[in-house]
């Protein structure tokens, strides 16, 4: 049996080369790890031999020479005494309970991962005005907010120094037979730092309750139903997470004369038969205030024309809408006589129209 080829080292191997390949292979191949296993049981009891034999630099030298080795057949020790099975290092002296210790935190659960807070929601009247020129608002918002006194933590630390009950080494050891396991000690969670205590403030919960006030930019143009985003301003996050945000929902008042479409506005006005026969210049609301409208002689009611850039400003930067005037022909609600007398020889007049 070639020592060397056992622990899977070349011939010049150092000392640190042989006790990590022990380290190792001893993970894999432990009777305390495989209980019941017979293979791996004289698996391991080679691995051991060639170990003790070429840590030795005695016992080594000898073997080198051609000598041959000892066999531990008959110990009865443990074999681990001297050896360093932590993840500290290889010069520290410890136990195969460190193995155990290490096995099982590779065996535990990831860490569970940071979560975004909740958005928050809340809505805003505003006038048809406000709308045109935007608008500022102050909202009052309760939100759960990291807590000032642990930082998020939900934790206080209540003193310094070391853990009582390991004299700060992280750990706890306990004998069986030959056997020394060590595991994280309970009262530090192995930090060898006392615990600390759930903070006073949050109750550890990481967070607390506050009411705050924003001041909001409502852009101009905004229509109803639409939304403004303010960024950071929702439930903080989960474990170190980033905030959520608030939204506010818009709700726009309805003007009485305005009906809007996109950025367009639409407006009826009326008009009379002989501003629509012979055509005129008509006065009409915009948004900016009064314009004149040119209606062309033989107007129709029902027609439509078009102020360009009278409307409503756009969300998205590019120019205003339009205002969309439809003119309709009006009849006084009560003609004189010489109104009627006018009419009836208006109609003799075009008796031809007809209706077809």
């Amino acid at each position: 049996m070639d020592l060397y080829i056992v622990l899977g080292v070349a011939q010049g191997a150092t000392e640190a080369d042989i006790k990590r390949a022990y380290r190792r292979l001893a993970r894999r191949f432990h009777p305390d790890i495989n209980p019941g296993d017979r293979m791996a049981e004289a698996r391991f009891r080679q691995i051991l031999d060639a170990y003790e034999t070429l840590i030795d630099p005695q016992r080594r030298h000898r073997y080198d020479q051609g000598q041959g080795f000892e066999s531990g057949t008959e110990r009865t020790t443990t074999g681990f005494e001297g050896f360093d099975f932590s993840a500290r290092g290889v010069d520290h002296s410890a136990t195969f309970g460190d193995l155990f210790a290490e096995v099982l935190s590779q065996r535990g659960g990831t860490r569970r991962a940071q979560e975004r807070g909740a958005d928050l929601h809340q809505e805003v009247q505003l006038s048809f005005e406000e709308v045109l020129s935007g608008a500022q608002r102050t909202v009052t918002v309760t939100r759960r907010v990291t807590c000032r006194v642990c930082a998020g933590t939900g934790l206080t630390r209540v003193s310094t120094g070391a853990c009582p009950h390991c004299q700060g080494s992280g750990g706890v050891r306990s004998v069986r037979g030959h056997m020394v396991f060590t595991r994280s000690c309970p009262s530090c969670a192995g930090t060898g730092e006392p615990r600390p205590r759930p903070c006073d403030r949050c109750a550890g919960a990481g967070h607390e309750t506050r009411t705050e006030t924003a001041r909001v930019s409502i852009p101009p143009g905004i229509a109803d139903g639409e939304r403004v985003r303010v960024q950071g301003k929702g439930n903080a996050g989960v474990r170190g997470g980033p905030p959520g945000d608030l939204y506010l929902t818009v709700h726009v008042a309805p003007h009485p004369s305005f009906r809007r479409d996109g950025d367009d506005l639409h407006l009826v006005v009326p008009i009379g038969i002989h501003e629509a026969a012979l055509g005129a210049r008509v006065d009409v609301q915009t948004p900016d205030g009064m314009a004149r409208l040119r209606v062309p002689p033989g107007t129709q009611s029902g027609q439509r024309f078009r102020l360009r850039e009278r409307g409503m400003p756009s969300t998205r930067g590019g120019r205003r809408g339009d205002l969309v005037v439809e003119v309709r022909l009006m009849l006084p609600p009560v003609l004189d006589e010489r109104s009627k007398e006018l009419l009836r020889e208006f109609g003799e007049i075009n008796a031809d129209m007809g209706r077809k």
